[in-house]
């Protein structure tokens, strides 16, 4: 890994001029000019996604990269899902079950998530902020770039499985020591390890600890750009809402990323040369489950601050009235981003903590669902009396609110000691925190795509497909989720592979419902390829918003770039009507 940090730090020492718009790798020989304005045609082919430093070509990168990822961690929950519909299922062995499981929660997290969600930042911030492009454009392509080989060594398990017989990592993604710690050095030492002392989990850390570099690096650019590149007219009272929770998610990535590098340096160090850190004589598994989950919580509204700023901004264009409360938004979401570093300790109550450290954490853990509730009622307000347009960005907005209240409710129970200490560990949890994941940041992802499609693509997708995918989305998260909510009622523990019969009917509702949401997923798919390929030209405003007065700045740059398009010789087609 040392070697890899050095070999990176020496090609990015290569540049000179970190805010340089010519291509990574270049001195400006295709045809860009050394200053803020790209004078000339981008190079074509492979080229161009190879060398580009241009944030919009950056954006639709991470984008294809993220629902890559979506693809391939839906894929795993769905071979775990089928091995699930019997108590004692045998198409999957333990191992495998268990490599899964440990793939789909990093992969979402990690390689979906983040890099979703950085696929809106790089694409539409800079445009609603008026500015050229991002602060350091070399560095945000850099940042982009570390995420494939990041991607190669958490998944390089399996290969290694097929080819090799090398047992993938089934630590899970908490990676809990003394499981995820027993390396070579403790099998030298006579220690039992099984899967665990696989060279595929080192494998795994390294390239989580790429990720996090990657991370770290796209968000210090973003905080660049806010503060450096606005436009003359965006001052801070004007910033939009979505820019407002990139840079709060920004600033939150600072201090968290950089500490789970540490602790992953530290287990490695464990792994591979018998330190001590979380070893029982030394700093013990506690010692991880702090550092970790003092990064984990944080993760969370590093992922839901974002979707909240594309609900907050799209919401309202279709309601036909601007959000409400706007100033106690943003209040939220800064409020959101202090309280989520002080809420750690509720992963671990059952730990055997000090009660007194408990108490405190519960109190926290429960005043962070004010600032949460705040932006739900502003929602709703927002929607209250207003002239509601049921496009499909709408319909994911609204599930958005209705999911998320829903995981958000769920929460405030495994806040409070008495019921965490029951409902731990079991599949509660996991209904609760899914409601979260995939039903509030999956739906409004899929807001964000549907909306600015037109934007990127200057297509319209099929309005039927979309409300289909919609409606496939909401059943089959709620038969999924709600029916988990079920199995962790009756006690049925998480991570498990087999069960006892009394489960298999919630088990097999669950992998209905998770295979309907399968289902929704082609569509969506389907939908995105073939609209993009042939699908009717988008009309400036698609959405009529400026009947409402409700032109954002990425609509006016859209105007913009098809008057030029035409003028440039573009055919004239014909525009279809706007969805209502």
């Amino acid at each position: 890994m040392g070697v890899l940090l050095l070999a990176v730090a020496s090609f990015l020492a290569r540049f000179e001029d970190w805010r340089s718009y010519a291509p990574v790798g270049s001195s400006g020989g295709y045809g860009y000019a050394e200053s803020n304005t790209q004078t000339h045609e981008k190079p074509a082919g492979i080229i161009r996604w190879i060398t580009t430093v241009d944030h919009k070509d950056i954006g639709l990168l991470y984008g294809t990269f993220g629902l890559l990822s979506f693809a391939w961690g839906g894929i795993s929950v769905l071979l775990m899902r089928i091995e699930l519909f019997t108590p004692s299922g045998d198409f999957l062995s333990a191992n495998m079950y268990n490599s899964l499981m440990t793939t789909h929660g990093i992969t979402m997290l990690f390689l979906f998530g983040t890099p979703i969600i950085a696929a809106f930042a790089n694409y539409f911030m800079p445009l609603l902020i008026g500015a050229d492009d991002v602060a350091f454009p070399r560095l945000n392509a850099v940042a982009f770039w570390l995420l494939p080989p990041a991607a190669v060594l958490i998944w390089i398990g399996f290969p290694l499985f097929m080819f090799g017989g090398i047992q993938p990592s089934q630590t899970s993604w908490t990676m809990y020591t003394p499981l995820a710690s027993c390396g070579k050095s403790a099998v030298a030492a006579g220690a039992t390890c099984q899967a665990q002392a696989s060279p595929a989990v080192d494998m795994m850390l390294l390239g989580l600890h790429l990720s996090g570099i990657a991370t770290t690096l796209g968000a210090i650019n973003m905080i660049a750009t806010i503060f450096t590149e606005r436009g003359d007219d965006v001052g801070w009272p004007e910033l939009d809402i979505f820019s407002w929770t990139i840079l709060t998610q920004s600033g939150l990535i600072l201090f968290a990323f950089p500490l789970l590098g540490s602790a992953i340096i530290m287990m490695l160090l464990d792994r591979n040369f018998g330190t001590t850190f979380f070893a029982a004589d030394g700093g013990g598994a506690m010692l991880w489950q702090n550092l970790f989950w003092f990064f984990g919580h944080p993760e969370v509204y590093i992922l839901i601050l974002p979707p909240m700023g594309l609900i907050s901004l799209i919401l309202p264009k279709f309601s036909g009235r601007k959000l409400f409360g706007f100033k106690f938004v943003v209040y939220s979401t800064l409020a959101i981003g202090v309280l989520s570093f002080g809420v750690w300790a509720h992963h671990m109550f059952s730990t055997g903590m000090d009660p007194r450290l408990r108490a405190s954490f519960m109190a926290v853990s429960m005043a962070i669902a004010i600032p949460s509730a705040v932006k739900t009622f502003n929602w709703i307000t927002t929607m209250w009396n207003g002239r509601l347009r049921l496009t499909a960005p709408m319909l994911f907005c609204v599930g958005f609110v209705s999911n998320f209240i829903i995981g958000g409710v769920t929460g405030v129970f495994l806040a409070a000691i008495p019921v965490d200490l029951v409902l731990t560990d079991t599949y509660y949890v996991v209904g609760h925190f899914h409601y979260i994941v995939m039903g509030a940041i999956g739906t409004a992802v899929f807001a964000g795509i549907y909306y600015w499609f037109p934007v990127v693509s200057g297509k319209m997708y099929n309005k039927t497909l979309a409300h289909w995918h919609f409606w496939l989305t909401m059943i089959g998260t709620n038969v999924t989720f709600f029916a988990m909510l079920f199995l962790g009622y009756g006690g049925m523990p998480r991570r498990y592979a087999t069960y006892l019969p009394q489960f298999t009917t919630w088990h097999q509702i669950t992998t209905i419902g998770a295979f309907i949401l399968g289902v929704g997923q082609l569509l969506f798919v389907w939908n995105l390829a073939q609209s993009w390929l042939d699908g009717p030209v988008a009309p400036d405003d698609p959405w009529n918003l400026g009947e409402d007065g409700m032109l954002s700045k990425e609509w006016t740059w859209f105007a913009k770039k098809r008057e030029t398009a035409l003028t440039d010789g573009g055919e004239d087609e014909g525009t279809p009507a706007a969805e209502e």
